[in-house]
Order: structure tokens, then sequence, then C-alpha cells
């Protein structure tokens, strides 16, 4: 049942998010209807460049139960895209939080006053091995003030090499939204996240394709819903649409939706004991070793995919700059304030300090 998903993909391109129970859900559609009617130019103007898009709320005719915040799909101009999901804050639980959801929160992860920070799930392109690493949220919670750093830096490894253009990347996106917060005291975020996306793949430029090539084909499952639709099936996201002979096709997000899901899963207590996402079968042994990025026996062969590893290994500064997205999202616990919102402040100046020192070191 697609209902049971925390977000969907769209046949336009754009993800479905399922609307919460009140207040959460009527909360986060009411920050991102304030947002749309912000002047760029305004101080709260950077949600315009730092948040998703939202197009408009959205139901469907076959699921009248449910509304979805229809939003910019962030990973849809990638080929490869890596996906990290950072809660940021001393405090995941709200103001008005009850005491059993306080204690709930906190034994969660009682790190997260300490380190200010969450890893929820990342999803990384290797390119030595052409597969995915995916991490859920108990890899995140397992990760303590010592080890944090190197389980951030996985995040940031291609399998062959670390990609610090992408790091150096990140830290410039980060501080920019911290220097927002430093700025601000109209707005307490809580149990909100940043959004880390790049271009995994070993090309220099990312190259948008076309949604067709953007999309893995799969056969047409029973049960398809009509007029471009979203399906969920054999708990995969399935996105239907007509192809040019009239037939109907069904295929699967590759991208935020299905990494969405996931994260949904580890964050929705309501979701929690309903979501069952599989994803494809990922390589698991030795995947975060490292491997020579230039094979000798590759020398004499296809040269091409090898200087394009090499490619990774020159300073960013001498190449083009690196495809990094870093967006803030989940807003159903903000809250208007009349002072700075420390918390995410700390968190945000300890993620940046991690991330300087993977780059450093």
């Amino acid at each position: 049942n697609a209902s049971l998903l925390g977000i969907l993909q769209h046949p336009d391109g754009t993800v479905l998010k399922q609307l919460q129970p009140p207040p959460r859900g009527p909360r986060e559609q009411e920050f991102y209807n304030k947002v749309r009617s912000i002047c760029p130019a305004s101080p709260l103007g950077i949600f315009h460049e730092q948040i998703p898009s939202m197009f408009a709320a959205w139901s469907s005719s076959r699921l009248t139960t449910n509304t979805y915040l229809k939003l910019e799909d962030v990973t849809r101009k990638f080929n490869k895209p890596c996906i990290m999901d950072v809660k940021i804050g001393q405090k995941s639980y709200d103001p008005y939080a009850s005491a059993e959801k306080i204690q709930q929160q906190v034994s969660k992860y009682p790190l997260m006053e300490e380190i200010g920070f969450l890893v929820l799930g990342m999803r990384v392109y290797h390119v030595s091995s052409d597969s995915y690493e995916t991490q859920n949220q108990h890899y995140g919670r397992s990760l303590t003030k010592e080890t944090v750093k190197d389980g951030i830096s996985k995040f940031f490894h291609s399998g062959c090499c670390l990609r610090k253009d992408v790091v150096a990347a990140s830290i410039q996106k980060v501080e920019k939204i911290l220097e927002w917060f430093e700025s601000q005291m109209q707005l307490n975020f809580y149990a909100s996240s940043l959004l880390f996306v790049y271009e995994g793949s070993c090309q220099a430029t990312a190259v948008r394709l076309s949604d067709v090539t953007l999309a893995e084909k799969r056969g047409v499952p029973k049960g398809l819903l009509s007029g471009g639709d979203v399906l969920e099936y054999n708990n995969n996201i399935h996105v239907i649409s007509s192809t040019e002979n009239g037939k109907i096709e069904a295929s699967v997000s590759k991208g935020l939706s299905k990494f969405y899901a996931l994260h949904k899963k580890a964050c929705s207590k309501r979701h929690h004991s309903q979501l069952s996402l599989t994803v494809e079968n990922l390589k698991q042994d030795n995947v975060w070793k490292s491997s020579a990025c230039i094979a000798r026996e590759h020398l004499n062969g296809n040269v091409l995919p090898q200087l394009e590893k090499v490619f990774y290994h020159m300073p960013a500064e001498t190449k083009e700059s690196a495809n990094v997205e870093v967006r803030m999202i989940d807003f159903a616990h903000v809250f208007p304030s009349n002072a700075k919102d420390e918390g995410y402040i700390y968190g945000l100046k300890n993620l940046i300090t991690v991330l300087q020192n993977i780059l450093d070191n």
C-alpha cells in the first residue's frame, strides 16, 4: 500500500512526502507555505536555496485518505547520487514533547546532546565495484565521539579514494547555513536534518540524464493505478507512467524516494512497524576497503575509466567544483523563537569540525 511509505516518486520528477498526523504534518505544511511566500531578499530568504522547493499539497483520487507534500527531488540531476541524512541539534524532541517522548528520543541516541548531530542513514556509490553501500539508523547510533569522524568519512569514500573535493564543498555549504543561524532569532528547529547529495560517478562533470535513464525498468505489476498515480508493489517504490503506445509501465526510482523511505522507517514511530522497504542486494564484503585506483594490468586496456579515477586525487582548486547539494529537510518541529537556536548551531559547528578533520587528515 502506497500509504505506508513516507515518500514516493511522482512521474513529473518530484517526490511526494506523506503528511504526518496532526500537529506535525500541518505544522510542516505551514512552514513550507510560509517559505513560498517569503521574499528572497528577506532575512528568511535563505530557505529558497536551502530547502527543497514545495510545489503544492497533493492527493490521489485512489488514495483519498492521504495527503502529500509535492517536493523537489534534490537527487534528480545526479547520475549516481550519494545521499546522507544527518539530524542536527542537541535535542531530537521539541519543547512540547511529553516525558515519555523525551525518554524515547534520548534512549535512541544518548550522545545527541554531546555530539550535536546523528547520522540517520547513508547510501554511497562505489566506483570500484559499481555498487551501492547503504547504512541505516543503527549505523549512526553506533557512532561515538571517538568514531564519528571515521563513520562520516565513509560517506565520502568512492571505494577507491576519499572525495576531498566533496568534503570541501560540503563544508562551504554547511558554513553558509551556520552563518544564517548565527544571525537569526526567529525560529528554532528540532528533529530537522541536513540532506547531503553528491555525484558518485567517476565522470568529471555530472550528466543530467533523461527520466527514462534515471529509473530502472521493471515488469508491470498487477493493480496499476490510472492517470500517473503512484503504486507501491512488493516493498519497492514504483512510478506509473504511460508509454507512447498507450501501455502502462512501472519503474523504480534510484534516488531520494528509496533512501528517504529508509530514513522515515528510522524516524517515524508511526511507520516503524509498517514500512518494509527492500533495497537491491548490495555488496557488503570489503566494500570499505581501499583499492588501488589504477591497477597495473589495466594500464594497457581502456585507460579512460582509470584516468577518471585519478581525477579524484587532484586538489579541489585545480578542477571544477564538486557537484554537491546540502539541503535542510524535515520541518514538523519548527517553532517561533526570540533567541538563537543554540542547539542547532552547536550541532552545525561540531559537524563542520568533523568534516574539517576528515579533510585535513
